[in-house]
């Protein structure tokens, strides 16, 4: 069964171009990582409230910046322990550039795919 992360970062606002740069870098790190099945890194960038919802409105921009940039990576492995090693070469390799861009510790979200 795949077993996949969704990680939130909060990013710096003036961290962001540096935090885009090297997530470029770690994707092509990422995409050789044994396992991986699927790899996407979204920056929020929209929202959406009740209002909109009820009446089928498109999502609003998001115009400014309060405390950080929210962005999320999505990646999916074949099984637990493909992820857990991936996890042990990211965390080799790029994990402290990674949390210099961040103003408070990334949170992670595991589990395995329903559907």
């Amino acid at each position: 069964m795949p077993f996949t992360e969704i990680c939130i970062y909060q990013v710096k606002p003036h961290k962001v171009e540096e935090f885009e740069a090297l997530m470029l870098e770690v994707k092509s790190f990422l995409e050789k990582q044994e396992g991986l099945l699927l790899l996407r890194l979204i920056k929020r960038g929209y929202r959406i409230d009740m209002e909109q919802i009820r009446e089928g409105l498109s999502p609003r921009p998001i115009t400014r910046v309060v405390k950080s940039v929210k962005y999320m990576l999505y990646w999916e492995f074949d099984t637990k322990e493909s992820y857990g090693i991936a996890q042990k070469n990211l965390y080799d390799s790029y994990w402290k550039s990674i949390e210099k861009c961040l103003v408070v510790p990334h949170d992670k979200y595991l589990g395995e795919r329903l559907f």
